[in-house]
């Protein structure tokens, strides 16, 4: 996936969780922030950021804060990225699709991604994955009833004859593994893995970003 009109900045505050103020050329700008995640390990004051310019030039913010610098390691922070990012590398996970639909409700939830294979009927549901702490990776980095709760929807799609995944896509590479996390969300971290006894399958994979492009790379390890 390739972004156009990228620029870099630095970092000022974030004063709310849909915009940052940064530094660009020199001068401050208020940007967009697409990712309502609590980032606080990502956006701190001084970091290198990267931002695409919008083309619209009615809109209230000029810029998207895309990327960030954490010490040697490039970020990519668009939450809203990663379900593009995983319906491009769908060939290289399911053999004869006949069907991809995004947004699919089934019960009382929408899943990212819904396919037909020649043999099966599937529900992917994606998970972007920004935070990182000496190399390993986990999920969430704040409460999440929506993620609770799309996984006991993925376990019932599981008993009435569809394939289910759950999908990690973290947003940086060369990580060690992925791990739910406990700290912030035990709960989380308990139904993922009574989801995996249930026939949910999880898969977590690294990406390669620069700061203007993100693509799914390579599986990582998952402990749960």
């Amino acid at each position: 996936m390739k972004y156009k009109n990228i620029v870099e900045g630095v970092f000022s505050d974030r004063p709310n969780r849909f915009i940052a103020h940064c530094l660009i050329d020199g001068k401050e700008e208020i940007c967009h922030v697409k990712n309502t995640g609590r980032c606080k390990e990502l956006l701190v004051k001084g970091a290198t950021v990267y931002l695409q310019k919008s083309e619209n030039p009615n809109r209230k913010t000029k810029y998207d804060l895309i990327a960030v610098q954490k010490g040697d390691r490039l970020i990519n922070m668009d939450s809203q990225i990663v379900n593009y990012v995983a319906l491009e590398y769908l060939p290289n996970l399911f053999e004869n699709i006949i069907k991809v639909k995004p947004e699919y409700k089934f019960g009382n939830s929408r899943f990212d991604i819904y396919i037909e294979t020649k043999r099966d009927k599937i529900f992917v549901e994606v998970k972007g994955v920004t935070l990182e702490n000496d190399g390993v990776v986990s999920f969430p980095d704040a409460p999440t009833e929506r993620g609770m709760k799309h996984l006991k929807e993925l376990q019932k799609a599981v008993t009435e004859g569809y394939k289910a995944y759950v999908l990690f896509v973290v947003q940086m590479s060369d990580v060690k593994y992925f791990e739910p996390n406990y700290d912030t969300h035990p709960e989380f971290a308990n139904e993922l893995r009574n989801a995996r006894e249930n026939g949910v399958v999880p898969l977590a994979f690294d990406c390669a970003v620069t700061p203007d492009s993100i693509e799914i790379r390579k599986p990582i390890l998952i402990k749960l």
